[in-house]
């Protein structure tokens, strides 16, 4: 890029849409989260870069206030945290893949084991070496996704000195599949579950809980809680209040203001046909921005506040709002619309669309600019 590019290219300033993250806000559910399961420690969980908010500046916001635990699921993710947290311990959800124990240790990293081959290639590294590595170990309790099965289990704990040689159990861990729904039958079944697994194996550290399980009670805490959603500012259990504050906010501008004469209609497969004469906005964000096609018709957002509907379908750079209930002088072209934050939770967009808050965030793409503000 020549000197002339360097000087036309856009600033943030003029891009459309934004995603304004507010690390006061992470750090304060940060600390939210570790007083609710308190005494359990509390580790971010900042895979997907970090939920699509942006793994840098989220790790050192988090390291700054003493966070020391990370989960990731990928190996490249934690090869990029261990140069932000260089003494933090950083799990991989992802545990060994084939081959890739050599790099797992040359960062430092700390697989969570999910398999009796993958127990058996880190043990035969940490033989290799004449060493002793960490790893966690993850129990299946009953989301049947990943994790040692009870057979597995059974054939591990009855082998478990020879199996385990040369690795140290930092941590046991299963996973919930319906903490959301505090009163489901299931959370009692694999705490029961996890309980019976962690008697068959060596004492070790333990976390069942992520940030929805936080809300099921004290039993589910054990050492340490996985802290995701809940970190940023999404609900964990939407049928009741949000405990935690909003962290990411999302903007675009209006394009244009067009008038639609009844019967007329708008966007792609003319799915709205105004009933009598609207005014629409144009607003700069489609699906190649993570909005999602299947919230349209259906959704809403907030101009200064006030909620109007996208009507019509949502296109991949485009999409219309019906912006009649407004005064002329409210909305025009250049004016900043809310998709969710303060006026519009993720829940909300998440129930337009047919999905879960973890969707709507991970789905914003890189085309929208982050801007990082303290709160």
């Amino acid at each position: 890029m020549n000197q002339n590019e360097r000087d036309s290219a856009p600033s943030a300033d003029q891009a459309p849409a934004h995603l304004t993250v507010r690390l006061g806000a992470l750090v304060a559910n940060y600390r939210e989260a570790a007083r609710r399961a308190a005494p359990a420690m509390v580790a971010p969980v900042v895979k997907a870069d970090a939920y699509r908010v942006g793994m840098v500046p989220v790790a050192q916001a988090l390291a700054s206030d003493g966070a020391d635990t990370f989960f990731v699921a990928r190996l490249e993710e934690g090869i990029a945290l261990r140069v932000l947290a260089p003494r933090a311990r950083i799990f991989v959800f992802d545990g060994v893949a084939s081959g890739t124990a050599p790099a797992l240790i040359a960062h430092r990293l700390t697989p969570v084991l999910n398999s009796l081959d993958e127990i058996a290639e880190w043990s035969h590294a940490a033989v290799a070496r004449k060493a002793s590595l960490d790893a966690g170990l993850h129990i299946d309790t009953g989301m049947n996704r990943s994790g040692l099965s009870h057979d597995e289990l059974s054939r591990l704990a009855s082998r478990a000195s020879e199996a385990l040689s040369g690795i140290n159990l930092a941590l046991v861990m299963s996973h919930l599949a319906c903490a959301d729904d505090l009163s489901h039958a299931k959370n009692s079944l694999q705490l029961e579950r996890f309980r019976s697994a962690l008697a068959q194996l060596p004492p070790a550290p333990a976390s069942l809980a992520a940030s929805a399980g936080i809300e099921l009670g004290r039993d589910y805490l054990f050492d340490m809680v996985r802290l995701g959603m809940g970190l940023y500012g999404g609900n964990p259990v939407p049928a009741r209040a949000n405990p935690y504050r909003t962290v990411a906010v999302l903007t675009s501008r209006v394009l244009q203001i067009r008038k639609l004469g009844a019967g007329e209609t708008v966007g792609y497969g003319a799915t709205f046909t105004a009933p009598q004469p609207v005014t629409l906005a144009i607003v700069a964000l489609g699906y190649a921005d993570g909005m999602l096609r299947s919230g349209s018709g259906k959704g809403s957002a907030a101009v200064g506040g006030v909620r109007v509907p996208i009507v019509g379908r949502i296109s991949m750079d485009l999409l219309a709002l019906d912006v009649s209930a407004l005064g002329e002088q409210a909305i025009r072209r250049g004016t900043e619309v809310e998709f969710f934050g303060d006026s519009i939770t993720l829940e909300e967009v998440a129930t337009a669309a047919g999905t879960i808050n973890h969707e709507v965030l991970t789905a914003i793409s890189s085309r929208v600019r982050r801007i990082y503000v303290g709160d």
